[in-house]
């Protein structure tokens, strides 16, 4: 058995060899990972990191997958995914303490539960809580820094630090962590106490408008790019007559045109250069310029 991955399962942590990333992506895209690790708490993430530092081994992070497209080449290296890594406890009656694995719906679930207002914007967002605070996600007037109060993580030399909610410079979708290669283990959240029917309220609201809105029923990877200068993407790509425009499996969703869908065994190349096709016509016809909110992973 390749050393690697011996190691990390005499951990207790899952460990694959030339795993294809498309099973571990919403988008459903993406060649093959050298490995693919979940540790399941810290001490397995710093030891599996640790290992990977010594033989020379790359590593890349990811939670659920849902924002990504992987290379159809592959990763060559170590992808670690969080998801394994699943904590989350209430520090008192309005704080919430989870780490980077879980996932976004789950924390907002939690949050109704104990009676907390803050995270309703979450419930239906398919992320984690480390790519969620990583992008500052949000949605519906809400986002992760109206609830955010620290988070922890690992330095490139595996020091545990913290970032306070100044820290993180949170804006729209980037934090700090955009700029520095850490690895966020927990998040921190401070929430309000409410009654939990008018929670759940909003939270079925919100995710009403999810299945009425968006392509929910086609692999993607949200919202495919961000929100220019007083203007909206989608509505830029509309008028640009794009919707429903193909590259091989790839297509701008007829149900919402923000959205880039694998609608029939797309490849990367496939979505890039649709990528490519709408960021050129809105320029030329708009004259604004739209940003990739998708992160890349792998050999390109």
């Amino acid at each position: 058995m390749d050393e690697f991955k011996a190691f990390c399962i005499s951990l207790g942590c899952k460990a694959y060899l030339n795993e294809p990333m498309s099973r571990h992506t919403s988008f459903k895209i993406g060649g093959n990972a050298d490995y693919l690790i979940y540790p399941n708490s810290l001490k397995t993430l710093k030891a599996v990191l640790d290992y990977a530092k010594q033989k020379g081994i790359k590593t890349y992070f990811i939670g659920r997958g849902s924002n990504l497209l992987v290379s159809d080449k592959g990763v060559r290296g170590a992808v670690i995914c969080l998801d394994e890594f699943c904590e989350i406890n209430l520090e008192d009656e309005n704080t919430i303490v989870c780490s980077a694995g879980i996932a976004l719906s789950r924390l907002s679930y939690f949050a109704y539960r104990n009676s907390l207002s803050g995270l309703e914007f979450a419930w239906g967002i398919p992320g984690s809580v480390g790519g969620a605070v990583y992008m500052n996600a949000g949605a519906y007037g809400g986002e992760i820094k109206d609830v955010i109060e620290k988070t922890c993580h690992l330095t490139e030399t595996l020091l545990e630090g913290e970032f306070t909610k100044n820290e993180l410079k949170l804006s729209y979708r980037q934090s700090v962590y955009s700029k520095v290669p850490y690895c966020i283990t927990y998040a921190q959240f401070k929430l309000c106490k409410d009654e939990k029917k008018a929670i759940k309220a909003r939270m079925d609201d919100y995710l009403a408008r999810r299945k009425q809105k968006q392509p929910l029923e086609y692999p993607s990877a949200g919202s495919t790019f961000k929100r220019p200068l007083n203007a909206y993407a989608s509505q830029l790509i509309d008028e640009c007559g794009l919707k429903g425009r193909t590259v091989g499996g790839a297509m701008v969703s007829d149900k919402h045109a923000g959205f880039v869908i694998n609608y029939n065994n797309a490849t990367c190349s496939d979505v890039l250069s649709l990528v490519d096709i709408i960021k050129t016509e809105v320029k030329q016809k708009k004259g604004k310029s739209l940003e990739c909110e998708i992160k890349l992973l792998g050999e390109f």
